[in-house]
């Protein structure tokens, strides 16, 4: 799959957790920042959730002050994932377990089901890890919604360790 998107002009990328104001717009902060001057590809990113609570509204308050006090720029508003989605993006990173299941679940096909991966299945400590193992969970991105600071800023390490493995992923020949 990541060869394949490797020979792309352009790669679409979605982040998708549950409510969508937590973890994956934190994801599409580091990645789109990290990613803000490649040229070849070009990488597009945004974000989504398995859930509709939060369709519309902004970041949750804590997650957008983490990722801006680490120096990500980025806008965010919530919205929901859509089997449609499966059509307009080439890689969809979840972050636990049940958005695997709940986003492999929409897919029409088995070429749909190939784009959908943990995050963390990049981090290059926990690449070893089959996501159909009994050893998943460990490839999950803990939910921090509502929880301490040091809880988002425990998630954004996560993210960023993940979102270094993939760059380094698709930056190699």
């Amino acid at each position: 799959m990541i060869q394949r998107l490797k020979t792309l002009p352009e790669i679409r990328i979605t982040m998708v957790c549950l409510g969508n104001i937590c973890r994956s717009p934190m994801a599409a902060a580091v990645l789109a920042n990290r990613t803000a001057n490649w040229t070849t590809p070009t990488i597009t990113v945004d974000s989504s959730g398995t859930g509709a609570w939060h369709i519309g509204q902004g970041a949750h308050p804590t997650s957008q002050k983490v990722w801006e006090a680490a120096g990500y720029k980025h806008k965010h508003k919530a919205r929901q994932f859509k089997s449609t989605d499966f059509f307009t993006t080439d890689l969809i990173l979840v972050m636990d377990s049940s958005n695997f299941k709940n986003i492999n679940d929409l897919a029409l096909d088995d070429e749909s089901r190939s784009k959908v991966f943990y995050l963390r299945s990049f981090d290059k400590t926990l690449q070893a890890i089959d996501p159909h193992s009994h050893d998943y969970f460990k490839l999950e991105v803990p939910d921090p919604y509502n929880q301490s600071i040091e809880a988002y800023q425990e998630v954004l390490l996560m993210i960023e360790q993940a979102v270094d493995g993939l760059l380094q992923e698709l930056a190699h020949q």
